[in-house]
């Protein structure tokens, strides 16, 4: 699914632009359909479908009616009918495929919604258009800076010029009704245009923004996802998930759409399991279903009184146990049927990538207690005037002098 300018390399697969969603052919935009019949010829006899689609700022996106049979393909920047004036707006489907679209979203081609197209747009059309674009950031912070000042409870998003610069479009979001006459009149004195105030939702308000969501992606509704459905706390009750407002909600402050995706598996994977609130009639007493795992298939139940001692049963068997009892023949017990728990197993890691330690070139430590040195003292010199002699001493180790004259008188009183 390559662009114009991405182009195609070996095998059909797409080289890559590397332009980051602004491909100049807009083939890589948010919200883009690939054009898959593009490559077919239309059987002899057949014209060409006359509308195209068109978008503008933010993933919005309309069709019009290409009355002036101009040869249009997707990233021509076309200047299409608006009330009033006109609007500048990028191709980006054209062909049967349009058709499609208009059967999926359900709009006619003989309606007043669908718009026509003027012309492709010439180089001052452009340079208007993006001068317009230019001054829409600057008008949000002070249009937000005027909504503060009047006290209003409302936020403005977005800001949307007309392709001629003659009509600006503030979406807004608001709780509750806000009266904003003299919002208006204020905006007219202070940005010189004409002023439409355009309400829409906490979902459209994200869709129109982006974001980064919970699981690290970009936002589902800024990307691909064009109808918004509505969401309820019973699809994450099916799936079995905590109702924890600051998990399940997204960055709208509503349910995430995501909780939508699973929820058919769940249902169908749920049919195979009989109702929770079922008790089942056994002859040591009445068991109430406590918790079930919808992946294992398995249900846990306890006996009235018992609530601690939980047992695991099957579907298959649980729905034995319930004819059992339909049939006034109740099972002994539930402890007949309960399967035994697997005990948690303690898993060894080892080195199955053959990764070197981190610590392989740390010198290892010696368990022995290192032995101190001790210093060996020189001997000292015998002195030529005192005649002494250095003898060591048995208790400390250092040496003593003594006088070889004591010496003699010693021996001399032991021969006597």
């Amino acid at each position: 699914m390559a662009c114009g300018s991405c182009s195609t390399g070996k095998d059909g697969q797409p080289k890559g632009c590397k332009n980051n969603g602004t491909c100049g052919t807009d083939g890589c935009n948010k919200l883009t359909v690939f054009d898959w019949l593009s490559n077919m010829s239309l059987p002899n006899g057949q014209e060409t479908f006359q509308c195209v689609e068109v978008r503008f700022k933010n993933g919005r996106k309309h069709f019009f009616k290409n009355t002036e049979n101009l040869t249009l393909s997707m990233g021509d920047v076309v200047a299409v009918e608006a009330s009033p004036g006109h609007d500048i707006g990028i191709v980006t489907l054209t062909g049967e495929l349009v058709r499609v679209q208009m059967k999926k979203k359900r709009v006619k081609v003989d309606s007043e919604e669908v718009l026509k197209i003027y012309r492709k747009a010439s180089q001052k059309d452009i340079d208007i258009w993006q001068t317009a674009r230019e001054k829409e950031e600057p008008m949000k912070v002070r249009a937000r800076e005027i909504a503060i000042r009047l006290q209003l409870k409302m936020k403005i998003s977005d800001i949307e010029f007309q392709g001629d610069a003659s009509k600006a479009t503030f979406y807004y979001t608001a709780e509750e009704r806000v009266d904003f006459r003299q919002l208006i009149k204020e905006f007219a004195q202070e940005f010189r245009t004409r002023i439409e105030m355009r309400q829409i939702g906490f979902r459209q308000e994200a869709a129109r923004l982006g974001g980064i969501g919970s699981c690290g992606r970009e936002l589902c509704c800024s990307t691909w996802l064009t109808d918004f459905r509505s969401v309820t706390t019973s699809a994450a009750r099916y799936q079995q998930l905590s109702l924890n407002p600051q998990k399940l909600a997204g960055q709208c402050g509503k349910l995430k759409c995501c909780l939508n995706y699973e929820l058919d598996s769940y249902l169908d994977a749920l049919k195979e399991f009989p109702r929770q609130d079922t008790k089942l009639q056994t002859q040591k007493g009445t068991a109430v279903c406590q918790k079930i795992d919808i992946f294992k298939g398995s249900l846990w139940y306890a006996y009235e009184g018992e609530w601690m001692n939980w047992h695991e049963l099957t579907t298959d068997q649980v729905k034995i146990i319930i004819k059992a009892a339909k049939e006034k023949k109740p099972v002994a017990s539930l402890e007949e049927f309960a399967t035994q728990l697997q005990q948690e197993v303690e898993i060894d890691f080892s080195n199955v990538v053959g990764q070197d330690s981190l610590t392989r070139f740390d010198k290892p430590k010696s368990s022995q207690p290192k032995k101190r040195r001790k210093k060996k003292r020189k001997p000292q010199k015998a002195n030529a005037n005192t005649n002494t002699i250095s003898k060591p001493n048995q208790k400390t180790g250092s040496k003593k002098p003594q006088n070889k004259s004591n010496n003699r008188r010693k021996n001399n009183s032991k021969n006597a």
